[in-house]
């Protein structure tokens, strides 16, 4: 069956477009009521878990504003999980990991698991999401990068400056590299799955690659980002996503990687110039900006696709949205490209 607006997937492959497609990272969540609703019912892994729950997450905003595409509700640490790291969600805290990796007695008890087995429902979450989407917008998969899940894993929780997850890398980088190894396997193994299942694409968030010095970044993300790359960039286009990391896009743009997105501190005229203006580009608009007036957000909008240029481009956030973002704001973002007459 082939898509019946294929605009993203055709963005992605470089073709000329009548306008860029749009998506939001994060479309599927906090800031829409009918999500909310579910919240309020069931608990943040039950929905993760649930595929009748995370299909319905992935296409409320589809419903709502009629994105471009659509990105399955998970996380990225169903990949721990998985790896027989212990992950909570805590309320008003976010992701709790009682026993974090900080020694080899640590990463000894760390699996790379059977993707079926304990990841299984993830699958059945993809399949549920294509019936209901009926082969109206691609769907995207994802993934976070092996370094963002180290983080976590050795943090136990959210941080300013990963202090902890820094300090394995300096000071035990056997035991760092021998577990980005054992994510990194993992996440190919769930990546090739997802496409298997049907997704169209797939994206992988290194969201705190931005935490490590340039040469830091090579040894502790990129490398591995890059064997995630090489894996699927055959069966399916990769966008590589590294908040913070505009210091990258040159290495990034000869990966194999299908796009590469931008976050609102790098101009679209930096992050061409610096990705070398052949490769298709994601972003950038600051997700608080979508708290100004809709009109100003139409105009912002507007000379954001001006600077990217339509081509090769797929308007987005340069992060996640945030919860507090009014509905008719979203709207906005979403409409003013849709309209875009370049």
């Amino acid at each position: 069956m082939s898509i019946k607006n294929d605009l993203f997937l055709r963005a992605l492959k470089g073709e000329t477009v009548e306008r860029p497609p749009v998506w939001m990272m994060r479309q599927a969540g906090r800031y829409l009521p009918e999500f909310m609703a579910l919240k309020d019912k069931y608990d943040f892994f039950t929905r993760c878990e649930t595929p009748e729950l995370a299909s319905e997450i992935t296409v409320q905003p589809i419903r709502r504003y009629g994105m471009d595409a659509a990105i399955l509700f998970s996380d990225i640490l169903v990949i721990p999980q998985a790896m027989n790291i212990d992950v909570e969600m805590k309320p008003n805290f976010g992701p709790y990991l009682p026993n974090p990796i900080r020694s080899q007695k640590d990463l000894d008890r760390v699996i790379v698991p059977d993707i079926q087995d304990s990841l299984g429902y993830v699958m059945e979450a993809i399949k549920m999401t294509k019936e209901k989407l009926n082969d109206e917008i691609p769907l995207i998969g994802f993934a976070g990068s092996p370094w963002t899940i180290l983080c976590y894993c050795v943090q136990g929780q959210g941080s300013k400056n990963f202090d902890k997850a820094k300090e394995l890398c300096f000071t035990q980088p056997v035991v760092a590299h021998a577990l980005l190894q054992k994510i990194t396997d993992t996440t190919i193994a769930y990546l090739k799955a997802k496409v298997a299942a049907g997704v169209n694409a797939v994206q992988v968030f290194d969201s705190w690659g931005g935490m490590l010095s340039p040469t830091d970044y090579q040894e502790f993300s990129w490398q591995y980002i890059q064997q995630i790359i090489d894996a699927l960039k055959d069966e399916i286009p990769v966008i590589a996503f590294g908040k913070g990391c505009w210091f990258a896009l040159k290495d990034m743009s000869t990966s194999g990687a299908s796009a590469l997105g931008v976050d609102w501190t790098c101009s679209p005229q930096n992050a061409r110039y610096l990705s070398g203006g052949k490769i298709t580009l994601q972003g950038n608009f600051d997700p608080s900006r979508l708290l100004s007036p809709p009109a100003e957000i139409k105009k912002m909008v507007t000379q954001m696709i001006n600077e990217f240029g339509k081509d090769r481009y797929i308007a987005n956030l340069g992060h996640g949205i945030l919860p507090n973002i009014p509905l008719e704001n979203a709207k906005a973002f979403v409409d003013a490209v849709k309209e875009y007459k370049g």
